[in-house]
């Protein structure tokens, strides 16, 4: 089993709205904008956000929902379940909206995609996995690699 990159994506947030709730800390991320760029596959974040549950133990459980538009005009959505560790460096990101790297973290997703568009057919029969990072200006920016 190998594991091959196919995009690198990275969206801007919005501050998160506190819900709060009985199942752990909800907070929601609304996504501003994204582009997402790879050899096979390029375009933008149409809309999209986290709905994220802020754990005792200090991970945060992503549940990710978007919807993309590639460059040629097909439509995708796209969604994940992950885990970010939210350690004293992602804080201290977090509140001056400044980046992270890769490896200051655990930041884990496992995405999937739908889409009738027959180009990007692919992206429905594989499994992937990415790996993510804070990114500069209160955003968000992800390695994804199909698991081959």
């Amino acid at each position: 089993m190998d594991l091959v990159h196919e995009m690198t994506y990275h969206a801007r947030l919005r501050p998160p709205i506190d819900i709060g709730g009985p199942f752990g800390h909800r907070v929601y991320f609304d996504v501003i904008d994204g582009v997402l760029e790879g050899e096979r596959i390029n375009g933008t974040w149409r809309s999209g956000g986290d709905w994220g549950i802020v754990g005792t133990d200090g991970v945060v459980r992503l549940d990710v929902r978007a919807q993309l538009e590639t460059d040629d005009g097909a439509f995708i959505y796209a969604y994940y379940h992950g885990m970010l560790e939210m350690n004293a460096v992602v804080q201290a990101a977090m509140e001056s909206a400044s980046e992270t790297r890769y490896e200051d973290q655990y930041f884990r997703t496992s995405p999937r995609f739908e889409t009738g568009d027959d180009r990007y057919a692919w992206l429905t029969k594989s499994i992937f996995v990415g790996e993510g990072r804070l990114y500069p200006g209160f955003a968000v920016e992800y390695r994804v690699y199909r698991v081959t």
